[in-house]
């Protein structure tokens, strides 16, 4: 495994557009319920404050999936939380490439000065749930019912990790 992280460009869209299609279509990892347009992928991956990033990642060379790192809420007081993501192309679950892509974004996140990250994710989703707790992350929140897609209610849970702060200068 030869993981790398690209930061998100405009070539990476569309197999980034397919790999996120695919959930949209067939799973309840995502609550979107129609397929996504390069429009929609390009709102959910690019952004104007430079402290949110995604990246596309690739192992061995191919495009395998991404990581977000977006905004968690629209007051000033969130400055310091963001939401992350990690969606991976059918296949390359279950091999380490989650687990580093959390790594790598939590170190980005760090960097810029974020101190805690949330995870939203289908309460059935018990795969992404075992990654954010071998991360590291703890449940924090479980809303019942909350999302209805292929006529089911679903539940979502919360999860979050605190990073640490940084030393304060002396």
């Amino acid at each position: 495994m030869d993981i790398v992280f690209e930061e998100m460009r405009e070539e990476h869209l569309e197999e980034v557009r397919a790999i996120y299609g695919y959930y949209v279509l067939n799973t309840t990892v995502t609550f979107q319920i129609r397929e996504p347009t390069l429009r929609d992928m390009r709102e959910l991956v690019f952004f104007e404050d430079v402290k949110y990033r995604a990246y596309a990642i690739k192992d061995s060379g191919a495009l395998c999936g991404y990581v977000i790192l977006s905004r968690f809420g629209k007051r000033e007081a969130y400055g310091e939380t963001a939401e992350v993501a990690v969606y991976l192309k059918p296949g390359h679950t279950g091999k380490g490439i989650g687990l580093a892509a959390l790594r790598f974004i939590e170190d980005f996140a760090a960097a810029r000065g974020m101190h805690v990250l949330i995870a939203s994710i289908c309460g059935e989703n018990s795969q992404s749930i075992k990654l954010f707790e071998k991360a590291g992350y703890f449940k924090c929140a479980h809303l019942k019912e909350v999302g209805i897609k292929f006529g089911r209610r679903l539940d979502v849970v919360y999860y979050q990790k605190i990073l640490p702060l940084e030393a304060a200068p002396h």
